[in-house]
């Protein structure tokens, strides 16, 4: 039988959970944002199961037509993968199909790269200044960790970033545990700091390389480069990455799929 907002249907834990959420919200909506505090408080980690579907309507009392919209939606915002015969697990960058969600240069040539070779020039804490502060929610003056890197294909250097990261979040990263990880950076994030990136804001410009991200990117000065710059976010908008890059686009380009 399909489920109503009535409040004969309506969980008392959706309710008490979430007391800002209108009175009019579908209640698939509310299911929804009871599994997303669970995968925020880390219930169920990045690659593991969640429960079933009916084991889901049980624990929140409502019809498993209602759990599964709630899950269609997540699963649509790449929160959760579901796997047939399986079920349905915490989607997580360690995954080939998530893993170049947020990587949108593409080389020109039309083929998948390899793993690019990152070069880490630098990995320190420091005070945030009054600009990375906004961005990530902080006070200005709180402990960020910035990282310098060069990311290479095929051998060329293709892209220059600077990120920042939360300090107490990412308290005790370093230079040597980045370059030693093999796989996304942000698989990175979730294994050893239970951070995972749900979605990003990026903007997008042209500029003009300058002395020394020419030597850095093996171009010469003036060359043309895309300035990316992206905030990430874990659950809930919760901001954990300020991310500024520069990419060549002699060999590559940014392509991004519009639904």
């Amino acid at each position: 039988m399909a489920a109503t907002t009535s409040s004969a249907d309506t969980p008392p834990a959706a309710e008490a959970a979430s007391p800002a959420t209108p009175a009019f919200s579908p209640l698939y909506q509310q299911i929804k944002g009871l599994i997303l505090q669970s995968l925020e408080t880390g219930e169920w980690k990045p690659g593991e199961s969640i429960p079933s579907e009916m084991d889901l309507a049980a624990r929140f009392r409502v019809s498993q037509g209602t759990v599964r919209k709630a899950i269609d939606e997540l699963a649509a915002e790449n929160l959760v993968v579901r796997r047939q015969g399986k079920g349905t697990f915490v989607a997580t960058h360690s995954e080939q199909h998530v893993r170049y969600r947020f990587l949108k240069l593409v080389p020109d040539s039309g083929e998948r790269e390899g793993p690019a070779q990152r070069t880490i020039l630098e990995c320190r804490r420091q005070r945030a200044s009054a600009e990375v502060a906004r961005a990530l929610a902080l006070r200005t003056g709180d402990a960020v960790v910035q990282v310098k890197r060069v990311l290479s294909f095929a051998g060329a250097p293709t892209i220059l970033e600077d990120l920042w990261l939360p300090g107490t979040t990412f308290k005790g990263l370093t230079a040597d545990q980045l370059d030693a990880h093999q796989g996304p950076t942000y698989a990175l994030f979730e294994l050893e700091f239970g951070v995972r990136m749900v979605r990003a804001e990026e903007k997008i410009r042209a500029v003009a390389a300058d002395a020394q991200q020419a030597a850095l990117l093996a171009c010469e000065p003036g060359a043309p480069l895309l300035s990316v710059e992206r905030l990430a976010y874990t659950y809930n908008d919760v901001p954990m990455e300020l991310r500024r890059g520069l990419y060549r686009t002699d060999t590559h380009h940014y392509r991004n799929d519009l639904s």
